[in-house]
């Protein structure tokens, strides 16, 4: 169909139904199929416009490639991505759900370390005494990577994440991680703590749109603000 807009939204959970409601707050509303498996979706009344229920980090991946004009995904997600698909994508408004941090968090028994600072010295003492690098377990390799090296810490080794990133200390898989966070508690739960300047990104849920496309949707982003 000419002209069609494609709109990626996540496919599960809390932000699924945010997302959803943002839409619907703005007299979009969405149609959705019964079925389970069904990841397709329409506009009422308006048949130019194809919804598509995706993993988040698979909209930013959507919307650099271009086929998909318009997404909800997070800012970490974004930020976490190639640096030239980010220059695909244009941050439309940030959102008031999906907050999150991204921050850097140690055992609670590492007493003496609370900085940044103190994990610089920490890693310099696991590189002398075990000629090894402190470990640093994360899904988010890239944002991580530039925090520390911003901080001047650079003798440690990033260990991929595969998921349940909180146990991987406990486990023997790595010294510390960094992870995203929105109370706190699954890290407390965990025997993990965030240093006092571990912060590495403020996260939340963004309307993104493809650059390319962007002057296409210029109506559309009316609605939006």
């Amino acid at each position: 169909m000419k002209d069609l807009i494609t709109i990626g939204l996540p496919s599960k959970g809390r932000l699924k139904d945010k997302a959803i409601s943002f839409f619907n707050d703005r007299g979009l509303k969405i149609l959705q199929s019964d079925k389970e498996r069904n990841y397709f979706g329409t506009i009422e009344n308006n048949p130019k416009v194809k919804i598509i229920f995706l993993h988040a980090k698979e909209i930013i991946q959507r919307l650099g490639d271009g086929t998909l004009e318009i997404g909800v995904s997070g800012l970490d997600l974004l930020k976490e991505s190639d640096k030239n698909l980010q220059g695909k994508i244009h941050i439309q408004t940030k959102l008031d759900f999906g907050n999150a941090n991204l921050v850097i968090a140690v055992p609670d028994d590492w007493i003496d370390v609370q900085t940044i600072a103190d994990l610089e010295e920490v890693s310099f003492d696991i590189r002398s005494k075990r000629n090894s690098r402190l470990r640093v377990a994360t899904k988010y390799p890239n944002l991580t990577n530039d925090f520390l090296i911003s901080k001047g810490v650079t003798q440690y080794k990033l260990i991929p994440s595969l998921g349940a990133t909180e146990t991987y200390p406990f486990i023997g898989s790595s010294e510390i991680i960094t992870d995203i966070t929105s109370t706190g508690r699954t890290l407390a739960d965990n025997n993990l703590r965030t240093l006092k300047d571990g912060l590495i990104l403020k996260s939340t849920a963004c309307l993104l749109f493809a650059k390319k496309k962007k002057n296409s949707l210029y109506p559309l982003s009316k609605i939006f603000r």
